[in-house]
């Protein structure tokens, strides 16, 4: 991915000179976390908020109901002590990569809205170390890249790449930039109104209901990051093997895959977040079309 020498997003807010100590704090619906689903090695997804293991709370137990509170695993075996003590310095290279990133998305959605007759009001991507608190709950670096609708801000743990690359087997850095802009895609769907009408929905059905309906909405996420993706390419930002990168990203964080990683099998009605073929085509999906019309996962089968 090329990245370096162009503009870089104002929109950063850098914790990591130090954490948060509490523990993870409950709101009501509107305040659930929308993130990436994590897992590990021995780690486990709940049914019914039953079968939990490490569940925190993305991003974040995981009840079915909770759609925003996450609905994914968390690592089994994360290194705490990965996440030190101090703060990398403020110019550091991977803070100059999602900065350059977090610019594009700004760059992109600010132009789909115009065209649409709105503005786009650009999120803030909170960088944290170890631990911090957000308008949603506290979060740790366990926790996984999410997106507090409260707050409107994406946080993001800054060792989570490392993470996604040596536990997933998804490196790569446009399989970075993916993960900050299926989170981008969740703040896209807050200005729409989208995680607000889910929000009023799913306290009226099931569980199981509510986990098909969460499906479709983090496979819109997916979907939005991957019209990102194409205006990427168009630019001259990506190649063939980005688009490969982010698309085994894709892969390796479906439900169905993490579950097999974790339990060795897998419970269909648990899935929140959508399988991994799911989750592959809508990114390419979105990709493929460049258009966010492209992208209602509400209207017909997933």
């Amino acid at each position: 991915m090329e990245w370096k020498g162009r503009r870089e997003s104002d929109n950063i807010e850098d914790r990591r000179s130090g954490g948060f100590d509490g523990g993870f704090g409950g709101n009501d619906y509107g305040g659930r976390r929308v993130r990436i689903p994590i897992g590990g090695r021995g780690g486990g997804i709940s049914i019914g908020g039953l079968l939990v293991i490490l569940v925190i709370c993305w991003f974040l137990g995981i009840n079915p109901l909770t759609l925003l509170d996450g609905g994914g695993m968390t690592p089994s075996n994360y290194d705490q002590s990965q996440s030190g003590s101090g703060a990398p310095p403020a110019n550091d290279e991977m803070t100059s990569f999602v900065r350059t990133v977090l610019a594009d998305t700004e760059d992109v959605w600010t132009g789909i809205f115009q065209n649409r007759g709105a503005v786009y009001e650009k999120p803030t991507l909170v960088l944290f170390n170890g631990s911090t608190q957000s308008s949603c709950g506290a979060a740790s670096a366990a926790t996984g890249p999410f997106y507090c609708p409260n707050d409107r801000k994406v946080y993001l743990d800054t060792n989570f790449f490392r993470q996604l690359s040596q536990q997933f087997g998804a490196s790569g850095e446009f399989a970075e930039a993916y993960v900050v802009a299926h989170e981008v895609g969740h703040h896209v769907q807050n200005q729409l109104g989208i995680l607000q009408k889910f929000n009023e929905q799913r306290q009226r059905v099931s569980e199981t209901e509510a986990n098909k309906m969460s499906v479709r909405v983090e496979l819109q996420a997916d979907c939005f990051a991957g019209v990102f993706g194409k205006s990427e390419q168009a630019k001259g930002y990506i190649n063939e093997k980005d688009v490969a990168d982010a698309l085994n990203a894709a892969q390796q964080i479906g439900d169905d895959t993490l579950q097999k990683r974790g339990q060795g099998y897998v419970v269909p009605d648990s899935f929140n977040h959508g399988t991994s073929e799911q989750r592959v085509r809508w990114f390419k999906r979105g990709f493929d079309a460049g258009r966010i019309d492209a992208c209602d996962t509400f209207a017909g089968p997933v």
